[in-house]
């Protein structure tokens, strides 16, 4: 399923999600982004639209991009500017 130079995928998925931060998203939705753009590869590249592995490969790689404590933490940490 995975080869050696797949291990790129978690980096460029994370400096997408700068990318996106770094433009004025709010932090609360940066993991969502990184979730479905996980997905993406994931049935895109990975599984090549095998859609069931896609998906499951996918949250994997967005998940892990994100880190899935700094994720939870800013999705549900109250918001401070309102």
């Amino acid at each position: 399923m995975f080869e050696v130079y797949d291990v790129i995928l978690l980096p460029l998925i994370v400096g997408i999600v700068e990318i996106f931060k770094r433009t004025g998203v709010h932090k609360k939705f940066l993991p969502l982004i990184s979730l479905l753009l996980g997905i993406i590869v994931g049935v895109v590249y990975v599984t090549d639209f095998d859609w069931k592995q896609g998906i499951l490969v996918g949250a994997m790689l967005g998940l892990s991009a994100s880190g899935l404590y700094s994720s939870s933490k800013n999705t549900f940490e109250k918001d401070d500017e309102q």
